[in-house]
């Protein structure tokens, strides 16, 4: 393993009334500052192997940001011990590590030196750093000058580069654009693929479920469950959305806690039934998916919604399961389904991302929480048009007939 935790704790003093103005001191000179403890962690303790993604997750105020930054050192632990094999990049928080009175250029080898980087090496990835962040044209500029999306582009490249054995996450994908958000996806699945290690606090399930082979949820400062992605994203769920004090009121997660599958597989196809990842433009998108229940699924409803890079939902529609005569209306435990076919195309060129959202029954509002992301494609074509689709439209425009002088008199 790379990350060993056991026990940790930790314990704020928050002062119950501050005294910060020479007024108040004046007028209150004895008045003594009273204190009250605040407990964050209390014996937290996990594991996380060599090239394992472990996500961990909470309530806001749960004690996830404070357990990452006393595992980047930012903050030692009152209690407990914590040992990790390896170089170790973090993104925390922004602006962490970074000189607001210093330019791009000068940060970025401060930050390489500080992640275990030589300075030549430091200086040699400079350029990647800015290309990777779009920021070559502002290097020269101090960073307290910078906007909080171009500080977010800088911190992730410079974790990104660093190549460390460790990266450190903190809600990488709640901060900057769509764009950006799937620019920090396909790098984490490339890190994947190389055998890095993250460690991703989220409050993104679909994201969790995605990126991680196992996770955490920490509840109150302890750790309330850790093990397969969907089972702590479902307790999540449960922690975020209580039980109703009144049993006639309707359930505010809308009865999605029966709702769980895992994804088998996702792609798209070209007419010949060979897998591609760029559809040209106006040729059908054809899609196929492949699900498991890991519980019983009462007359499952399957939505497929395609997005743009903004984040916005183009078109979607809803399938039910199609099942044979007499067969009940249920998918057991274990089951799999498909869903695929052909879908019209009238997506203008750029990239879209595929999402699945499950129902467990057929009444009007019973919606899944869980929400899967499958795949991300490229629509190809030199016709851009206004808006995100093209639409066919039996619109002319005509020339009236007539003297010209007697229309405009008539007008």
């Amino acid at each position: 393993m790379v990350i060993e935790v056991r026990d940790v704790e930790k314990t704020f003093r928050v002062p119950e009334h501050r005294v910060d103005s020479l007024k108040e001191r004046a007028v209150h000179p004895f008045r003594r500052t009273t204190f009250r403890e605040q407990h964050v962690l209390r014996g937290v303790s996990f594991d996380v192997h060599r090239g394992e993604f472990f996500g961990i997750v909470g309530r806001n105020g749960s004690g996830k940001s404070t357990l990452l930054k006393i595992m980047a050192s930012i903050y030692r632990a009152d209690r407990g011990r914590i040992r990790m094999a390896g170089r170790l990049a973090p993104f925390i928080e922004l602006g962490v590590g970074f000189n607001m009175e210093m330019t791009s250029r000068e940060n970025v080898v401060l930050n390489g030196v500080m992640m275990g980087l030589g300075r030549r090496e430091a200086q040699r990835r400079l350029d990647a750093v800015l290309d990777f962040a779009e920021l070559g044209e502002f290097s020269d500029l101090k960073l307290k000058n910078y906007s909080s999306g171009m500080l977010v582009r800088l911190a992730f490249a410079v974790m990104v580069e660093a190549d460390a054995d460790i990266m450190l996450v903190d809600e990488v994908l709640a901060v900057g654009d769509a764009s950006f958000a799937q620019k920090c996806l396909d790098v984490f699945h490339e890190k994947r693929r190389a055998g890095r290690t993250l460690v991703l606090v989220t409050h993104d399930m679909a994201a969790v479920e995605e990126l991680c082979d196992r996770a955490m949820l920490i509840h109150d400062g302890e750790v309330l469950h850790c093990g397969a992605p969907a089972d702590t994203a479902l307790r999540y769920f449960r922690v975020n959305f209580d039980a109703p004090a009144d049993p006639a009121a309707p359930d505010p997660t809308g009865g999605v806690m029966d709702v769980n599958v895992d994804v088998v597989d996702a792609f798209l196809e070209d007419a010949a039934g060979e897998r591609v990842r760029n559809v040209e433009q106006q040729t059908p998108i054809r899609l196929q998916i492949g699900l498991r229940a890991r519980r019983d699924l009462d007359a499952p409803v399957i939505g497929i919604h395609v997005v743009d890079a903004l984040g916005s939902t183009v078109f979607g529609f809803n399938r039910r399961l199609t099942l044979g005569p007499g067969e009940q209306d249920r998918v057991p435990e274990g089951g799999r389904f498909r869903v695929g076919g052909a879908i019209d195309n009238p997506l203008v060129p750029g990239r879209y991302f595929v999402h699945c959202y499950v129902a467990r029954s057929r009444q009007q509002g019973d919606y899944a929480l869980q929400r899967l992301r499958l795949l991300d494609f490229v629509v190809f074509g030199i016709d851009k048009g206004p808006g995100a689709v093209t639409v066919d439209a039996d619109v002319h425009a005509v020339l009236e007939a007539g003297d010209p002088a007697e229309q405009r008199e008539a007008s």
